[in-house]
């Protein structure tokens, strides 16, 4: 063995215990210089968000929520829905939540006057942020393309709106009905008649407290569908 070998071989565990801190340091050194510029970016977004959500954010929330609150009450004090609606199509342009709120108000307000494609783009827009509500945005929005003619996307929204009520026994039930009867017009009897079953097997209440006659409508959907 070479004596530069042996020498190498009988370095002290104090040598290399040094030369471990010293490369430790170094990589430490290294690191916190990383770690102070990370923290400084950090620091900076941080008050960027800060500054946004106190000079940007929240002024622009009030002043939405003012608006929109300026269009309920002439909805509710007037019932003018022309006027009502414009202000909340104003309202719909902008973000937040009184956006997307008044997106939902906007489009109630020109399907009672009878602008049922323009109603359509409010709803197609409106982003579903409760069970009943948001169901209830998706009827609408069925009943939209009903009174256009456009059966099969009525079929998706209502199917939508039954997915959202999340068997709700008041909801659901009546966004069943509307379906089937879609299905009616399309001629589609067995789908019909399987949705009437399901009503009738899922939601007993709704039958006895309500002035549909499903057992009727059921047992002509299963004639007309030759069971």
């Amino acid at each position: 063995m070479s004596k530069k070998a042996t020498t190498e071989e009988t370095r002290t565990s104090i040598d290399n215990l040094n030369d471990s801190l010293t490369g430790l340091g170094a990589k430490v050194q290294k690191n916190m210089k990383k770690l102070t510029i990370i923290g400084a970016v950090i620091a900076l977004v941080i008050v960027a968000i800060i500054g946004y959500i106190f000079l940007v954010k929240k002024p622009a929330v009030n002043k939405q929520d003012n608006a929109i609150g300026q269009a309920d009450r002439e909805m509710l004090m007037t019932g003018n829905d022309s006027i009502s609606t414009a202000m909340y199509q104003k309202v719909a342009e902008g973000s937040y939540d009184a956006g997307n709120r008044a997106k939902l108000m906007s489009a109630i307000g020109l399907y009672n006057q009878e602008k049922y494609a323009d109603a359509i783009k409010y709803l197609e827009d409106y982003k579903v942020q409760d069970d009943i509500i948001g169901a209830a945005a998706k009827s609408l929005l069925g009943d939209c393309y009903v009174n256009i003619d456009k059966y099969d996307e009525a079929v998706k929204a209502f199917n939508e709106a039954i997915s959202v009520s999340k068997g709700n026994p008041y909801y659901t039930p009546i966004f069943m009905v509307k379906l089937a009867h879609i299905y009616h017009e399309q001629k589609k009897y067995a789908d019909e008649a399987s949705l009437y079953q399901e009503i009738k097997d899922k939601y007993p209440e709704f039958i006895s407290n309500s002035s549909f006659n499903i057992e009727k409508d059921l047992e002509r959907a299963k004639q007309l569908a030759g069971k």
